[in-house]
């Protein structure tokens, strides 16, 4: 009897893989059910007014569109991953970098026709002042974002307690303008000294700690500064919050309506009809030139000694040590220079808004300055402003989906995070190379 042998097993490609239906199947059904425990009460339930009180509606068709629309997502994500080969992978990377190159590419050549076109933009037609006052908060969190890449993107010290310093800042200007009756242009300066000095506080305790240890205290750290502001009545006002602060001067010319007698206002001098739009325009210029001054400053220093061995102690603090690089001094520094941009932001919102109290400077407030920097790419100028404009003008954008729009807001977050785990421009290049002899046109520094 002949026997016929066996089929031989077909080889898999190196880059090729096979489908684990059942895996892929248990993931999209893991993600339908949390969907569902998350959505039974986010969206599953409203409080709707009727006479007598509140009732409870249910909205179970919206629940299970969620469910389905989750589901569906998770598995064409799991599908993707099982049969998309390696090196595909490989090569989207790739682009994407690529992608990354030149946005810092362009970003670099055309900064100065961007800073003409955010002069101006106040002044073309349709910059109304719903849209001013959107650009100005965006251009705050873009200065709390460079501060903050100064302590994390460049030095790698995890921070999540920022927020401490927006409020010092915000405080310390406005205590100064209320009791000492110090113009705004006056007091910044001090401001910013103040909440310098608190960086260096905090800085000398936590100097031995790293990582999610460093996280915790920093983060314990803004939590004491709230409460602090909470129950130091007598000088805070508490929950009160401090009220009538003034509003800066355009050299001495205020924006008011009906002003004192004697004291010349701002459309009287140059002869134009009362508009509250003048002074939104004004605040507007102001946040753009402290950001401008923020991102030149940071620029510079990075390339100075100082902010080599940020960038040194990110990497390594071991190596640093050995190279003769102080990590107390590198960190204290880090510490006080974006404290004190975070200080001069904190300035600006008590001046723009006028009033402040402890529930403007949650830890959620950190935790949106920290994800601009890190959605951004850690030490990305460039990535900083992209992210803000994406997460602070994105989530204005939503404000039409109403009691969904931090739902959609959550589900973007997710979405880049999933595409760029490292961030929209997440490379760290360092600030200074070294060229071999030849190979780019001299000779080694």
């Amino acid at each position: 009897m002949a026997v016929v042998p066996d089929a031989p097993a077909r080889s898999i490609a190196p880059g090729e893989r096979r489908l684990d239906l059942a895996a892929v199947l248990k993931e999209a059904a893991i993600a339908g059910l949390i969907a569902l425990a998350l959505g039974f009460f986010i969206i599953g339930l409203k409080t709707d007014t009727v006479p007598g009180g509140l009732a409870l509606k249910g909205r179970w068709d919206w629940v299970a569109i969620a469910v389905a629309v989750v589901v569906a997502g998770r598995l064409a994500i799991a599908l993707r991953r099982q049969m998309r080969p390696q090196a595909a992978s490989a090569r989207r990377e790739e682009i994407a970098n690529r992608i990354a190159d030149g946005v810092k590419t362009f970003a670099r050549y055309a900064g100065p026709a961007l800073v003409v076109m955010a002069v101006a933009f106040p002044l073309t037609p349709f910059a109304n002042r719903y849209y001013v006052d959107i650009a100005t908060l965006v251009l705050t969190y873009i200065m709390l974002g460079w501060g903050l890449n100064v302590v994390v993107g460049l030095a790698g010290l995890l921070d999540l307690g920022y927020v401490a310093f927006y409020a010092i800042g915000a405080y310390s200007f406005a205590l100064l303008a209320i009791h000492l009756d110090w113009g705004f242009w006056v007091a910044l300066p001090f401001a910013g000294c103040c909440a310098a000095l608190l960086g260096v506080l905090l800085g000398f305790p936590v100097l031995r700690l790293r990582g999610d240890y460093l996280a915790i205290v920093t983060l314990a750290f803004g939590e004491m500064i709230r409460i602090i502001l909470l129950n130091w009545y007598h000088v805070t006002r508490g929950p009160d919050g401090l009220s009538d602060i003034p509003r800066p001067s355009f050299f001495g010319l205020e924006f008011a309506r009906s002003p004192e007698e004697g004291v010349e206002t701002f459309h009287t001098f140059f002869g134009l009809d009362y508009q509250s739009l003048h002074r939104i325009v004004f605040l507007y210029y102001v946040i753009l030139a402290l950001a401008l001054v923020t991102n030149f400053f940071t620029l510079r220093i990075r390339k100075l000694p100082i902010g080599r061995a940020w960038e040194a102690l990110r990497e390594d603090e071991i190596a640093c040590r050995s190279l003769g690089i102080n990590p107390t001094n590198t960190k204290l520094t880090a510490f006080a220079i974006g404290a004190m941009f975070g200080g001069f932001a904190g300035a600006f919102f008590a001046t723009r808004q006028g009033f402040i109290s402890p529930e403007s400077f949650t830890f959620i407030e950190s935790a949106v300055i920290l994800a601009i920097v890190v959605l951004g790419g850690m030490g990305s100028q460039i990535g900083v402003v992209i992210a803000a404009v994406l997460l602070i003008g994105g989530t204005e954008v939503l404000r039409e989906l109403e009691e969904f729009r931090m739902l959609a807001f959550g589900a973007a977050m997710v979405a880049i995070m999933v595409w760029r785990p490292r961030g929209l421009l997440a490379h760290r290049d360092p600030t200074v190379r070294l060229h071999q002899a030849g190979a780019g046109g001299g000779s080694p520094p």
